[in-house]
């Protein structure tokens, strides 16, 4: 399938200046989030296209190359000629020797590139959830180095320039195509294009400036958080590349289930069983909620599946102002095992009310299925 034009995407003219871009990806990131619309898969691959298509606009030379080239310049997949040749780059060649590369910009030198960022699942407690918590939690993640403190070289040694591009970050490749001889130039594979290499790597991490570790690290829990929630620890993640800054760590949270509690949103809902004297005269009982026994009125008349709400007794907003309500379910329990003198008390009431009832024994229906046998 082909790919939208990106500035389709990000639904910008062609000729939007930068901050006119970022605009439009920041509200379309924050529509499409994945974790705003956990409960629809589409918006993760939308999500997925308006970064795909920021990624390119926002850069000036991808842009540029965009604008010329289109897709083609990025696809993984791109044509190749049944000569055994990369037509792009044959052509990219062709151009690059006439008129010299609009993109190239001299030797690409990275000294440190940035950590990758690490995510660990950690398990709560419903009453945690609801109000907050402290949480140690046991971690395995790249450090820096502490025999070079991420330099990557050993002792004082230093960078050197690196034999096989001569420091420019570039290696010259001759290809020989039916159109004749054409030379390319590629980031160099032994300095990965920054035209230097260490000349004594450090013993501890062979050179990459990081080291793996265990370690633990306490994290606060926000009150009202919920089960499947990400929390974003800054530069908490693994260590850059010879003493590139940090990742990011992500903290997946999982909510145990409760006993007696379930949760909507904010409002915590439980059930609660009364018997039938209480449904019909009215009753007050105790129940427990988040903060303890509270009592709760049961009004005369009451039916199976009638919700009693306790105002602000659910679960605390996590933006920490005020609080869901806590919803009671009502069922009326009937009883059983009655004694002679219950089923005595029943049947006047049911004569009162000229109700057509059994005789309150067990045997009851098996008399009444003889009857029609």
């Amino acid at each position: 399938m082909a790919k939208r034009d990106y500035y389709e995407v990000l639904g910008v003219p062609r000729n939007a200046d930068e901050m006119t871009i970022k605009k439009a990806y920041r509200r379309l990131a924050r529509a499409y989030h994945p974790d705003v619309n956990r409960d629809d898969p589409e918006s993760e691959e939308k999500f997925k296209e308006v970064t795909e298509a920021y990624e390119i606009l926002s850069d000036p030379q991808k842009r540029q190359r965009y604008d010329q080239f289109g897709q083609l310049g990025y696809e993984e997949s791109r044509y190749r000629s049944p000569f055994g040749f990369d037509t792009f780059d044959m052509f990219g060649d062709v151009f690059n020797m006439f008129f010299g590369s609009p993109f190239a910009t001299g030797t690409r030198t990275r000294p440190s590139s940035r950590g990758s960022d690490a995510g660990i699942t950690t398990v709560i407690t419903f009453e945690e959830a609801a109000f907050g918590t402290q949480k140690e939690i046991s971690l395995e993640s790249q450090v820096r180095c502490p025999g070079c403190n991420g330099r990557g070289s050993a002792g004082d040694a230093g960078l050197i320039q690196c034999p096989q591009c001569w420091g420019t970050g570039q290696v010259r490749i001759h290809k020989r195509t039916i159109l004749g001889d054409f030379v390319s130039s590629h980031t160099c594979s032994q300095c990965e294009g920054r035209g230097e290499v260490i000349e004594r790597p450090c013993p501890e991490c062979r050179g990459t400036g990081r080291v793996t570790q265990k370690s633990k690290l306490r994290i606060d829990i926000p009150a009202g958080i919920s089960s499947g929630s990400r929390l974003k620890l800054s530069q908490k993640g693994n260590a850059g590349f010879r003493g590139g800054e940090y990742g990011d760590l992500y903290v997946a949270v999982e909510v145990l289930p409760h006993e007696i509690f379930t949760r909507d949103g904010y409002d915590v809902l439980s059930e609660e069983k009364i018997s039938i004297s209480q449904a019909a005269l009215g009753a007050e009982i105790e129940v427990m909620t988040l903060d303890g026994p509270e009592r709760l009125y049961i009004s005369p008349g009451t039916q199976t599946g009638e919700t009693i709400k306790l105002r602000r007794k659910g679960i605390p907003h996590l933006n920490g102002h005020g609080r869901g309500n806590h919803q009671v379910r009502l069922v009326v329990e009937t009883p059983k095992d009655l004694s002679s003198e219950e089923i005595k008390l029943l049947r006047r009431l049911a004569e009162i009310r000229r109700e057509n009832v059994g005789d309150g024994t067990p045997d009851f229906l098996q008399k009444i299925k003889s009857v029609f046998r």
